[in-house]
């Protein structure tokens, strides 16, 4: 009986052994088929995620948009898309500035003799015509040029006076930034800056351009004027009647470059 017994208890033992065999077969099973799932919803995922990063790589950038847009140039300019920017009455000379706002020289030059170059305008020496461009948004990253410039469209909307006020705060040592930074890539700085001129503090219409981009488009022609423009390789280019000048460091050096360019006062 005892010999009997214990066959049986060993087949019962195999039987429990396969049943605990197969069970847990079935259980890595349906672990592998999780997995494998698991595994081709990450693959799909990452696969949508790297495909929706592609298409927003691809898709048009504001600015890129507003190039195509239709320009509504600011009063006080002409010429196509009012890429011509000129202040002063008809004198038969003229002062043609090329700067880009993010520019460190200009910011230095405007510092230097901005207010002498206006007087010599005010004075009636020669006229002011003005190309302003946008390639230190490409060679550094950021889109404070293109921003500021659009600005300042805002406030030759205003007025010519409100136009080289504000160009003379944007490039001021208080408030032009470090070239690699892009302060003027925000609307507040733009507006904080323009608070400082007569003309422009508080004024809805103004901040309202700068927030909307309503010279976007116009920046972006103007930008593209620059670039073709005839023998100017950076900022800031000084032409007195078409005639390109070493940039002046100080009062003497501009009385000197005009008395050079025949401009009599």
């Amino acid at each position: 009986m005892s010999k009997r017994n214990s066959q049986a208890n060993k087949a019962a033992a195999r039987e429990r052994l396969r049943v605990e065999r197969e069970q847990q077969a079935k259980k890595d099973k349906a672990r592998r088929q999780i997995i494998v799932g698991a595994s081709i919803v990450g693959v799909l995922a990452v696969a949508a995620g790297a495909g929706y990063l592609i298409m927003q790589a691809n898709e048009p950038s504001g600015w890129d948009k507003a190039a195509e847009a239709k320009v509504v140039a600011p009063a006080n300019t002409s010429g196509k898309n009012g890429s011509t920017v000129t202040i002063g009455d008809a004198a038969k000379n003229t002062v043609h500035l090329y700067e880009d706002p993010r520019c460190p020289a200009c910011a230095s030059m405007e510092q230097a003799i901005g207010a002498d170059i206006d007087k010599g305008m005010e004075d009636g020496d020669y006229k002011l015509s003005f190309t302003i461009g946008t390639f230190l948004d490409g060679n550094l990253s950021g889109e404070g040029s293109k921003n500021a410039l659009s600005a300042l469209g805002a406030a030759l909307n205003v007025s010519p006076e409100a136009f080289l006020d504000y160009k003379a705060a944007l490039y001021s040592k208080e408030y032009h930034p470090e070239e690699s930074a892009d302060e003027f890539a925000k609307d507040d700085y733009l507006i904080k800056v323009a608070d400082t001129v007569d003309g422009l503090k508080n004024n809805k219409d103004f901040q309202n351009d700068v927030r909307n981009g309503t010279y976007d488009p116009w920046a972006m022609k103007m930008s593209d004027s620059f670039q073709s423009a005839k023998d100017v390789t950076g900022t800031p280019t000084i032409k007195i009647n078409d005639k390109k000048i070493e940039t002046p460091s100080d009062k003497a050096a501009w009385d000197a470059a005009l008395k050079s360019a025949g401009v009599t006062k």
